[in-house]
């Protein structure tokens, strides 16, 4: 029997993946700037703080309450420290040592912990040769799209690659464990592990960065942590959860492949900026990689390979009761 994470994801799946993908690209921006005034452990409490503040009043707006559960409340400390604390820390200290392309290459082997991972703690989100190659093609094509130079750093600061390596296999594990909200509405499972990270990343960033002694902080780094905030974490975490339910672990990572495709795809509308040829081959080995985890087309184009004559293929419901 098919679940709802064993199926190809739907065009509603599709938009908010591209929605996320487009929220989600915008956090590498934000964060550098953000790192110019501020360190890193404080950088991830204002982002969650801030985001858990948004949150709850939207919950209170709307009349709704947090459940009152200690052991979903215990879930969502777990989720929020897989899921926030310890990747936000890892990439922001990462970014203080190598370049946000690096980064963001690095961040894109998500989907891969993932595929893995998967694959020995899920029943119904094995690996597949459609679901391997695809991540494997969507890896390739993001690092053509941010080009070679972003690998010129690659060997270097060591430390700092492996931190990001790092949070792109927690962020692995917390999809996987994301799987046990289904049912809770994607606003009450991205506030409370927002509230969780918030209340357990105070003492972290008390201890460590002694926010009284820091400098006053520029508007442009206010703005950033509210970009941040809101659009990168609040907005972000409900799509995400919302995907996450419907299309699983595995699919809802798919959007560390789409974020460099948004960027581009942004600065060309936008700023007016010119894309390269190799922006367009790393688009299509990208959809290629997507198109083969989806399944479908692969499933489609060898149904008609096997056809034995066109009027076969043609003939009305052949196509009925096809797993595609």
């Amino acid at each position: 029997m098919k679940t709802a994470t064993s199926e190809p994801m739907r065009p509603l799946e599709w938009t908010l993946l591209v929605t996320l993908s487009v929220l989600w690209g915008g956090s590498f921006f934000f964060g550098k700037v953000a790192l110019a005034q501020l360190p890193p452990f404080t950088i991830v409490f204002c982002r969650v703080s801030l985001a858990a503040a948004v949150l709850n009043l939207v919950l209170v707006a709307s009349g709704r309450r947090m459940p009152r559960d200690f052991r979903l409340w215990g879930r969502f400390l777990v989720m929020g420290m897989l899921n926030n604390l310890i990747p936000f820390s890892l990439i922001f200290w990462g970014q203080t040592h190598i370049s946000s392309g690096l980064a963001s290459i690095l961040n894109a082997t998500s989907p891969l912990w993932t595929v893995l991972l998967a694959h020995f703690l899920t029943k119904d989100e094995r690996i597949t040769v459609n679901r391997l190659s695809g991540v494997v093609f969507g890896l390739i094509g993001v690092i053509v799209m941010i080009g070679p130079s972003a690998l010129a750093g690659l060997g270097l600061n060591i430390v700092a690659q492996l931190a990001v390596l790092g949070a792109a296999l927690f962020y692995g594990f917390a999809a996987i464990f994301g799987r046990r909200f289904m049912g809770i509405p994607p606003l009450i499972t991205a506030a409370g592990q927002l509230t969780g990270t918030t209340i357990m990343m105070l003492p972290i960033m008390i201890v460590v960065d002694k926010p009284w002694t820091l400098p006053p902080v520029s508007f442009v780094t206010w703005g950033a942590l509210l970009g941040l905030a809101v659009l990168c974490t609040s907005m972000a975490y409900i799509i995400y959860f919302r995907i996450l339910a419907t299309a699983g672990a595995t699919n809802v990572l798919l959007v560390t492949f789409l974020i460099p495709v948004s960027a581009l795809l942004l600065g060309m509308t936008i700023l007016g900026e010119r894309p390269d040829l190799r922006h367009f081959i790393g688009m299509a080995l990208i959809g290629f990689g997507l198109a083969a985890m989806d399944g479908r087309l692969v499933v489609f184009l060898r149904e008609r390979w096997r056809c034995r004559s066109v009027a076969e293929c043609i003939t009305p419901g052949y196509y009925q009761g096809m797993d595609i």
